[in-house]
């Protein structure tokens, strides 16, 4: 596909006030109002795969939607030298003043360098790496608590299932990815606790064929709801409506790949945090360097509901998403075991979402089958 890069980037307009969820710990250097802000995405995979990369390129789209500002894209780029050398493209030919690498892997080294090398550049990074009084000042990270949305899509999962057999592909056992697993487990059997999720790691996160193999043999097992934490969902949700079981998304709004089986999915909304980003920087405003948020901040959000979920399931997913947006929902509380028996949070005790613990998450939650190692 091709990309919309230095050359044929749209200019354009903004104005969403900035979320500061954490201590403010630096400030944007102001920006000329008569000059444009150039701003860089970078991707680790195609714009339109129907999933993370696809997601953050929304959210591009509706930075380019802005007044005085001017976007630049480089899709398919790896976690090597190669996106140092796009990095530094973009700030010396492009005049890139904000940078968004949005993949894991671009943090350490390589965003790190090239930041040292840019200080009057700011560099963001998508998953919540920064350290203070470790890495720069320029650099900060931003994520969501989209395992609420993840939460939402197992209590759908849960109710439509027939089987009370559901299946996760997934691509590696980090913190991020557990979180997701038992969190959608957890929604799951809050309304079905007979309801069981086996988890299949495939070791990266794209392996299209593994991914099909994982999908095949889990439908084969008997799981009838199918979802995923991969980079691209799309050959899993298309398999699945081929072999008729339902699917819950991730990322982005899978449901044109699947108009039977699809029931919703958690999303990510990064329109609302990249447009925050871009008119903080314009106003020369203090920044956070850490930035999070849910549902109820709006970094995240549920797919519309599919023709199959009912209206009583339809009910129950709401009613717990209006107490996340109230900021009343404890996903994370004791006593909760995980999956080798093991008490893992104590009667007693709730880890919310600003936990710290749970950045750190190691464990399967119990009605999870399947291991982190």
């Amino acid at each position: 596909m091709k990309n919309c890069t230095r050359k044929n980037c749209t200019w354009l307009p903004a104005a969403l006030r900035v979320l500061f969820l954490f201590p403010l710990l630096g400030t944007a250097p102001a920006h000329a109002a008569d000059a444009p802000l150039t701003v860089g995405f970078i991707y680790v995979g195609p714009k339109d795969d129907y999933g993370y990369n696809q997601a953050h390129a929304q959210g591009a789209k509706a930075v380019a939607a802005l007044p005085g500002v001017k976007i630049v894209e480089e899709e398919n780029v790896p976690e090597t030298l190669a996106v140092q050398k796009t990095m530094e493209s973009m700030v010396k030919l492009d005049g890139a003043k904000l940078i968004f690498p949005t993949s894991f892997g671009y943090f350490d080294p390589h965003v790190l360098k090239v930041a040292g090398k840019f200080k009057d550049v700011s560099f963001r990074h998508c998953g919540g790496l920064y350290t203070e009084g470790k890495h720069p000042a320029n650099v900060g990270s931003y994520f969501g608590y989209i395992d609420e949305a993840e939460y939402l899509s197992g209590i759908v999962a849960g109710l439509t299932s027939k089987t009370g057999k559901l299946g996760f592909i997934a691509a590696k056992p980090i913190p991020q990815v557990l979180r997701n697993i038992n969190s959608f487990t957890l929604g799951a059997r809050s309304v079905n606790p007979k309801v069981t999720t086996t988890v299949v790691f495939t070791g990266d996160w794209s392996m299209p064929v593994k991914e099909a193999e994982a999908a095949n043999s889990l439908i084969d097992q008997g799981i009838d709801v199918l979802t995923a934490h991969v980079d691209s969902p799309k050959v899993i949700i298309e398999l699945a409506e081929r072999r008729g079981i339902f699917t819950t998304g991730y990322h982005a709004n899978q449901a044109a790949l699947a108009p039977k089986g699809y029931l919703t999915g958690a999303e990510w909304n990064w329109s609302k945090v990249y447009t925050d980003y871009v008119n903080w920087v314009k106003a020369g405003k203090e920044y956070p360097h850490l930035l999070r948020g849910g549902l109820k901040e709006g970094f995240v959000k549920a797919s519309p509901y599919g023709k199959a979920v009912s209206a009583a399931t339809k009910a129950k997913a709401e009613d717990a998403k209006a107490k996340f947006m109230k900021g009343t929902m404890v996903i994370y509380k004791g006593p909760l075991k995980d999956n080798a028996g093991q008490v893992v949070i104590p009667a007693g005790v709730e880890q919310k979402q600003t936990d710290i613990a749970l950045e750190s998450m190691s464990y399967l939650v119990e009605g999870v089958v399947g291991k982190t190692h």
